[in-house]
């Protein structure tokens, strides 16, 4: 036998009946060609632990196709025709790019500006809190995710995308549709732009202006967590700030701008840059007929609406993450949002009985001129001690809200008997709404383990809420030409200052199967409410 580390072993039977035998040259065979083909086959989906991972080149979409494109070829994860997005079910409410934050939290915008052909892999999962991912302690809060893991050659360089679409200009409701987005990677930096403009309604934008300044509901608030701790929030009521317009049809035209910026410095600081402007103009114009049947009774109403709503919306997002060292952290999160609202809406109607005869006809104009402001900032530290899970963070955080509403009511009402006049309601008035709010909020926690699976968690949350409400409804009158005769039953002036102080205990027990908490917590709350429409407090 014939042995070397860099050939195959070569064996042959050899008769020794002689002092010498040459057995001349042997040929020896490389190891490397001596090797079969080993063929290594993965699935296009793969599924670990709580997290479900597609290759994206197993799934075929047209040439110069977005990562929305794609992801409608995914199973298990559907794309409305607004862009929103669901994955086993549940909306999907971050996209990471290579498990930073890109579009904050948009994630209908982060998928339409980057081209399908850079992503190499899309995870979804479920991202814990930032609570439980700093204590290593779950608390049941999750929000659906997806990643999307870049290709190496697609992480740095310049990528866009030129589209529109429309048809003559000519015409009032001829139709448009324009898309530019541009993008520049480079490592941990990345740079996205985009301009959206169109009338087709096939950009994906939504308004989501009640989330987002908290209208709709009226005077204090009381909502409680699972862990048993009330929140009071005074809304401070809404006196018609916004006319209520169908916004799914009608024509719609729509400007959406924006920029994502985001970079990371030696791996200890990393910045999230977010702004974004938003214009969209809608006029709808209907109308409806209605026959009622009433024993032998038959009403037929005549009814038409022409709406016209302007909203221009700018907001800015910023966060800011520092590793202060291995221990200490810190993050600095800013957001603004800037909202304006003008509408007219003019309304007409009539009532006919089963002989011809009119029995009411109704005319109303409403125009609104509103604004609203919306800042807030937060600062979180973080502490890890050197034993693992024992933590201690503080997160202070502040938001003012500023609305503004001017709006003018002008009504006509008249009644008929047999065809004949017999009674009429006008109404001309001028509302006048102006809000503010302001909420201060601290909370210290400190997590303690105990063993490997159980842990303990103590926090004290104070929280400070003021607000003021001025809703002033008034008459025009003849007299002096000015809406200056108060209507006090439409009119209200309310002043309040809730003081918060909650602290609570709760044991955590983890494992890979089975997660529950336990705990109780108590509220301390003051009220100082003051109704200056009735002089009570």
């Amino acid at each position: 036998m014939t042995s070397h580390r860099q050939y195959a072993d070569y064996l042959e039977d050899i008769t020794v009946n002689e002092t010498e035998k040459n057995l001349g040259t042997i040929p020896l065979l490389s190891k490397i060609n001596a090797l079969r083909e080993v063929i290594i086959k993965t699935g296009s989906i793969r599924i670990k632990g709580d997290t479900t991972s597609y290759r994206a080149s197993d799934f075929v979409v047209s040439a110069n196709a977005n990562v929305e494109e794609l992801l409608k070829k995914l199973p298990g994860i559907q794309v409305d025709k607004n862009g929103a997005i669901k994955a086993m079910g549940e909306t999907v409410q971050k996209v990471l790019v290579d498990g930073e934050e890109f579009f904050g939290d948009d994630p209908g915008m982060a998928v339409k500006n980057l081209r399908a052909d850079a992503v190499k892999e899309v995870q979804v999962f479920d991202k814990k809190s930032d609570q439980a991912e700093f204590t290593g302690i779950d608390d049941g809060e999750t929000k659906k995710t997806i990643n999307l893991k870049l290709k190496e050659d697609k992480k740095k360089g310049y990528f866009g995308k030129i589209d529109g679409a429309g048809e003559p200009l000519s015409g009032s409701d001829s139709r448009y549709n324009t898309n530019l987005m541009f993008s520049n990677f480079k490592g941990k930096r990345k740079i996205s732009a985009f301009l959206l403009n169109g009338n087709t309604g096939q950009d994906g934008l939504s308004w989501q202006d009640s989330d987002k300044f908290g209208g709709g509901n009226n005077d204090v608030s009381m909502s409680m967590d699972d862990d048993g701790n009330v929140d009071y929030e005074w809304t401070g009521g809404n006196n018609d700030e916004e006319p209520n317009v169908d916004t799914q049809n009608g024509f719609i035209k729509n400007t959406n701008a924006g920029l994502q910026y985001s970079n990371k410095w030696n791996d200890k600081q990393t910045l999230n840059l977010t702004p974004n402007y938003n214009k969209q103009i809608y006029t709808n114009n209907n109308s409806r007929k209605t026959q009622t049947q009433v024993g032998e009774t038959q009403l037929n109403e005549n009814a038409s609406k022409v709406s016209n709503v302007n909203r221009s919306n700018f907001k800015l997002n910023a966060i800011y993450d520092v590793k202060l060292d291995s221990l200490n952290s810190l993050r600095i999160t800013a957001k603004t949002n800037f909202y304006t609202t003008e509408s007219d809406e003019f309304t007409s109607g009539n009532t006919t009985g089963n002989d011809g005869l009119l029995k009411n006809k109704q005319l109303k104009t409403f125009t609104t001129d509103s604004d609203k402001t919306s800042i807030s900032a937060s600062i979180l530290y973080k502490h890890k001690f050197a034993k693992p899970r024992r933590t201690f963070s503080v997160n202070a955080t502040g938001n003012t809200l500023n609305s503004n509403a001017n709006n003018f009511l002008k009504s006509l009402n008249e009644s008929y008997e047999g065809g004949d006049f017999s009674n009429r309601v006008d109404v001309d008035q001028n509302k006048i709404g102006e809000k503010t709010n302001q909420n201060l909020n601290l909370n210290v926690t400190y997590s303690e383990p105990i063993g490997k699976k159980y842990a303990m968690q103590f926090a004290y949350q104070v929280t400070q809420n003021k607000g003021e409400s001025d809703y002033l409804t008034y008459d025009y009158s003849d007299l002096t030409g000015n809406y200056d005769v108060l209507v006090n039953s439409l009119s209200n002036q309310f002043n309040q200052t809730i003081i918060t102080n909650k602290p609570n205990i709760k044991l955590s027990y983890n494992s890979k199967k089975i997660n529950y908490n336990f705990g109780s917590g108590i509220g301390f709350t003051s009220f100082d409410l003051e109704d200056q429409t009735l002089n009570k407090e």
